[in-house]
C-alpha cells in the first residue's frame, strides 16, 4: 500500500514538473511585433463649397500622398494595435456653372489611434479611438478682400475596421474597410465677413470653436485590397472623405473621391545590438 502511495505521489510530482516546465517554456518564447507600413498615391476629384470665400460650389481634380504605420502593442499584442497615419492633399477646383474662377486647396492631416482586435476565422474586427490634428488653406486668387480661408482642427473620435484574409491566384489577399469619425475637439473659424487683417490686428475673439458632430461632421471611408507579391505588397483601394462644418454663419462642405495605389511592407524594428530570434512568435497588426 505504501509503495502505491509513493508511486502515485512521484507520478503527480513528475506531471506537475512537466506542466510547469511547459508553461515556463511558453512564457519565455520571444514575441516579435513587425511593423506594417504603406505609402500610397491618391488621385480623384474634390467638391468644395466654402461660403466664406464664395457662394458657389467648386469641383476639380485632386491628388494626395498618404502614409500608414501599424504595429501590435507591446503590452497585449494579440488584442491591441496602434495605427499612425499622415496625409498631404491638394486640389485645383473651378466654380460651377460659370467656371471663371479657381479655388486651390491644400491640407495636411496627422493621426494616431489604438484599436482592440477580435479574430473570428478569416475575419479580424478592430474598434477603438484616435486623435488627429489637421491644417490647411483654401485660396481663391480672384477675391480681393477675402482670398484665403485657413483650416485648423484638433479632434478625438472613433475608428473601426473590418479585415478579411483570403487568397487570389495563389497570392495572399487582405481586404479591409476602415472608417473614422471625430466626436469632439476644437477648430478654427473667423466670423462671417471678418478679414484676416482684422485678426492680425488683434481681433481674436471667437476664433476657436468647440467641435462635435453637429457643427463638425466628418466620415473618412477607406477600402483597400493588399496583394502580397513576395516581400512587397501592392495596395489598391478607394477613399471617400466627407466633411461638413457650420459655425459663425459659414458653411464648409467638402467631398473627396480618390483611387488609391501604393506599396506596403512588413518589417522588424530591431536595435543594432539585438538579432531576431529564430524561434520567436510573430504577431502582425494587419496580415
Amino acid at each position: 500500500m505504501m509503495k502505491k502511495i509513493i508511486s502515485l505521489l512521484a507520478g503527480a510530482a513528475i506531471s506537475l514538473g512537466l506542466t510547469v516546465t511547459a508553461a515556463e517554456s511558453e512564457d519565455t518564447v520571444a514575441i516579435e511585433r513587425p511593423v506594417v507600413s504603406a505609402y500610397t498615391l491618391e488621385a480623384g476629384t474634390a467638391h468644395i463649397a466654402q461660403t466664406y470665400l464664395s457662394p458657389l460650389r467648386y469641383s476639380g481634380p485632386m491628388i494626395a500622398l498618404s502614409y500608414e504605420r501599424m504595429q501590435a502593442m507591446r503590452f497585449d499584442p494579440e488584442r491591441w494595435v496602434m495605427r499612425l497615419s499622415g496625409r498631404l492633399d491638394g486640389a485645383r477646383t473651378r466654380n460651377n456653372p460659370a467656371r471663371n474662377a479657381t479655388m486651390w486647396d491644400l491640407g495636411l492631416n496627422l493621426g494616431w489611434g489604438m484599436m482592440r482586435r477580435w479574430n473570428i476565422g478569416p475575419w479580424s474586427l478592430y474598434g477603438g479611438g484616435y486623435t488627429s490634428v489637421e491644417g490647411g488653406v483654401l485660396y481663391v486668387p480672384r477675391n480681393s478682400n477675402n482670398p484665403v480661408a485657413a483650416k485648423a482642427a484638433w479632434t478625438v473620435g472613433v475608428e473601426a475596421s473590418a479585415v478579411y484574409h483570403t487568397s487570389l491566384w495563389g497570392k495572399n489577399l487582405t481586404l479591409r474597410y476602415l472608417g473614422e469619425m471625430p466626436l469632439a475637439g476644437v477648430f478654427f473659424s473667423p466670423e462671417y465677413g471678418e478679414l484676416y487683417y482684422e485678426i492680425y490686428l488683434g481681433n481674436h475673439k471667437g476664433l476657436v470653436r468647440g467641435a462635435w458632430p453637429g457643427n463638425f461632421f466628418r466620415v473618412n471611408n477607406l477600402l483597400t485590397a493588399d496583394i502580397a507579391l513576395g516581400r512587397t505588397i501592392l495596395r489598391l483601394g478607394y477613399r471617400c472623405n466627407i466633411m461638413s462644418t457650420k459655425t459663425h454663419d459659414i458653411v464648409n462642405r467638402q467631398i473627396e473621391h480618390t483611387a488609391v495605389i501604393g506599396v506596403a511592407s512588413e518589417w522588424l524594428s530591431l536595435s543594432p545590438s539585438r538579432r531576431p530570434d529564430a524561434h520567436a512568435r510573430y504577431i502582425s497588426a494587419l496580415y
